[in-house]
């Protein structure tokens, strides 16, 4: 079942002579359920694609619709609450709250979104992301591993439609980078849950079901890699 459907995506910066297309006529398709890898060069254009999916940006011209909603038909509070509710979020360097232990930062996005958080889920969540024993810790007393986990809980907590995620694992070591990368994997099987993440290593993208490649703005490649379906 089709769950994101981009349209025909631009995006332009400046005018005139310093007018710059970091996206140009952008189309596809994902289903519920898949691991998407988007890689490129830096400067490609994979970066403002994902801020427009996150609803963090808006297009110059195209369409994007998740779920059946046109996210940028919507007024300025509408998108901001899609920003909260439909959208999970990792960025590269964890983005956590340091006065906030691993627990409360998991549970930041539900609880400002009015929401009481389910403790058995969270318990579950703590489970998933082996940090029961370091619920209680703040971001500096936790690995930089730990922290990108409590940042991949906060982004799964409140059931996203879509995570994204941004290098997740660009500002780990080989290993972390790897169990990083499992988790997030037994999260899209387990949970069903859709995943786009930007990478550069292509050990990580070769893990997803589909790779998406960009360059100048256009996608010059689109390719299934038996991972899943």
């Amino acid at each position: 079942m089709e769950l994101l459907k981009v349209e025909n995506l631009c995006k332009t910066y400046g005018k005139g002579e310093n007018e710059v297309k970091a996206l140009d006529d952008v189309s596809f398709t994902v289903p519920k359920g898949q691991m998407m890898a988007v890689i490129g060069a830096s400067g490609s254009g994979k970066s403002t694609l994902l801020h427009i999916l996150g609803g963090v940006d808006r297009p110059t011209s195209g369409k994007v619709w998740l779920d059946g909603q046109d996210v940028f038909a919507q007024n300025q509070k509408n998108l901001a609450i899609f920003r909260r509710r439909q959208v999970g979020l990792i960025y590269q360097f964890y983005n956590l709250i340091p006065v906030l232990s691993a627990e409360e930062n998991i549970t930041l996005p539900l609880i400002m979104d009015g929401r009481k958080p389910d403790k058995e889920r969270l318990e579950n969540m703590l489970d998933l992301l082996g940090l029961k024993e370091r619920r209680h810790h703040l971001p500096s007393q936790l690995s930089g591993g730990q922290q990108q986990r409590v940042s991949i809980g906060r982004a799964l907590f409140t059931s996203p439609d879509v995570l994204l995620g941004d290098e997740p694992t660009g500002n780990l070591d080989s290993k972390n980078s790897m169990e990083i990368l499992q988790l997030l994997r037994k999260s899209n099987q387990e949970m069903n849950q859709t995943m786009i993440i930007i990478t550069h290593d292509e050990n990580i993208a070769l893990q997803c079901d589909r790779i998406l490649t960009i360059s100048d703005g256009h996608i010059v490649d689109d390719q299934l890699t038996g991972q899943g379906v």
